[in-house]
């Protein structure tokens, strides 16, 4: 059964995919040719990570992410979505445990896809 909850879930996710794809969009017109990444160097991610951290004291920040570490160390709740669905929201300390609600959540956190 959904719930208000779920509606707002539903609602970010939509914003969130909306944004990426007008940022994306635009960019691809300005750079035609060019394909972007945001694959930087560790050293770089972790002075991000240290900003993100400062701003969370002050701000709600939504982070996109595919890497399971990253996300450990830098949220308090997470959504996990597979092929578009939401499949678990929680603590990240409860998503990321040895048991989370979903076998799905486990299965990737401990590498079995993704």
């Amino acid at each position: 059964m959904e719930t208000p909850e779920d509606d707002v879930v539903d609602g970010a996710i939509g914003d969130v995919q909306r944004m990426t794809d007008e940022l994306l969009t635009r960019a691809r017109r300005r750079h035609p040719g060019v394909e972007f990444s945001i694959a930087i160097d560790p050293v770089t991610t972790m002075r991000i990570e240290d900003v993100l951290k400062e701003l969370q004291q002050e701000l709600t920040i939504v982070l996109v992410t595919n890497l399971v570490q990253q996300a450990r160390r830098l949220s308090r709740h997470t959504l996990f979505l597979f092929e578009g669905d939401v499949v678990e929201v929680g603590p990240t300390d409860e998503v990321f445990s040895d048991r989370p609600r979903s076998p799905r959540t486990r299965d990737y956190v401990q590498g079995a896809f993704g």
